[in-house]
């Protein structure tokens, strides 16, 4: 760590008092009011509240950490503090409060469940340069950080832009057609409403071969595979199958893969359409596949309509919940499920194209995020270990927005 001084995080702390100052219980929290409610949970925000016996507003900013969940917040703004393990730690005069906040984003503090942390916080050493390297180090670690923000309020706005385009492309269509009231709500008066049974010649349980990831000739697509609207190759794990046995579950393409159980509603019934990769891939028993009748229906429109807000509904309510927790669907409620037809495969497929060029912007923000993640970390840890120096650092690609308040 170069020539820096190391402390302990307790050495690095100033005695706060709060007296009396009151702490809101989670039933006090109101989703409006005139002041922010801090607490250990992963939001920066947990709440609202007009109260302001609580009120902190001297010392700032502040390190908000949770006893109990470890989540670290820099807090630059008045607040009222949620009880219960929110801790709030104000470095000595001579450490840059935004440096001892990624510094203690840095430190390795494991896990211990729902026990206390702030002890094994305290015992932590962290290097300390000098002050105006502090300052440098929190500025770019903040510059990093706002980047990657940036990638997330664009997947959130791509997001939300989707919800809205597929709400109206199922609902009023392409061709600017009168609308018609059926089972499923509003259509296109030149559409049909159908079962799923019908668009589809068979459907199939997948295979309940252990799967592991010491590789064979037969890749096996699970749960964390299905995508919506198409199969991730990832974390591909493998089954040890006779070929005969293989051959009953290797996919083809074009083939819709729905997840039949699923403890998260929102991803039961979910849908992939196997585009041939990985070669020779089967699928789990977990999941389910459909071959479907192609001349009627495009897999990527159903697998599309399943994942909108009045496909997810439609599953939703026609899941059967387990003892386990878990949610289920079986061919049977499958083939029951309705979905709107469009007369021809032409207007299926320039619905699909349109909601797939959303799914780029979407995919290509996500890609953008995953390597800002990838450089957060390690200028977090080059930067707190003094492997690198500012002064080493070309930031062209980092926007220099500013943020009010970073959570963690």
């Amino acid at each position: 760590m170069t020539d820096w001084r190391t402390q302990t995080v307790e050495e690095c702390l100033t005695n706060l008092r709060f007296g009396s100052v009151k702490k809101l219980q989670t039933r006090e929290y109101r989703p409006f009011g005139s002041f922010p409610i801090i607490d250990q949970g992963q939001a920066l925000i947990a709440g609202w509240t007009d109260d302001d016996s609580g009120l902190i507003e001297q010392a700032l900013p502040v390190v908000v950490f949770g006893d109990h969940t470890r989540a670290l917040k820099y807090v630059n703004f008045p607040f009222v503090r949620g009880a219960d393990g929110t801790q709030i730690l104000k470095p000595r005069p001579d450490v840059d409060p935004l440096f001892f906040y990624y510094a203690l984003r840095g430190v390795d503090l494991q896990s211990r469940g729902y026990n206390r942390h702030f002890k094994a916080l305290k015992e932590k050493e962290i290097g300390i340069p000098e002050e105006g390297e502090q300052a440098d180090i929190a500025s770019v670690l903040k510059l990093a950080e706002t980047a990657l923000s940036g990638q997330f309020q664009e997947i959130t706005s791509w997001e939300n832009c989707k919800r809205v385009v597929m709400r109206e492309l199922f609902t009023r269509g392409l061709r600017g057609e009168a609308q018609k009231k059926t089972e499923i709500g509003f259509v296109p008066e030149s559409w049909n409403v159908v079962d799923f049974g019908e668009v589809r010649e068979w459907l199939q349980y997948g295979t309940s071969t252990p799967c592991t990831y010491s590789r064979t000739d037969f890749p096996v697509l699970r749960i964390p595979n299905i995508r919506t609207g198409h199969v991730s190759p990832e974390d591909i794990k493998f089954g040890k199958l006779t070929t005969e046995e293989a051959n009953r579950y290797r996919l083809e393409k074009g083939d819709l893969i729905f997840i039949r159980t699923n403890g998260v509603i929102e991803r039961l019934g979910a849908c992939a359409v196997f585009a041939g990769d990985p070669a020779g891939a089967l699928f789990a028993s977990y999941l389910i596949r459909a071959r479907l009748k192609r001349q009627m229906i495009d897999p990527y429109f159903v697998a599309q309509f399943f994942a909108s807000e009045r496909g997810t509904s439609i599953i939703a309510g026609r899941a059967t919940p387990a003892a386990d927790g878990k949610y289920n669907l079986n061919t049977g409620t499958i083939d029951g499920l309705p979905i709107p037809l469009p007369p021809t495969l032409d207007e299926q497929c320039e619905i699909v194209e349109i909601l797939r060029a959303i799914d780029g912007k979407i995919n290509l923000h996500q890609r953008k995020r995953a390597v800002l993640e990838d450089l957060f970390k390690a200028l977090l840890h080059k930067l707190m270990t003094g492997g690198v120096r500012v002064a080493d650092l070309d930031l062209s690609v980092l926007s220099k927005a500013p943020i009010e308040g970073v959570a963690a």
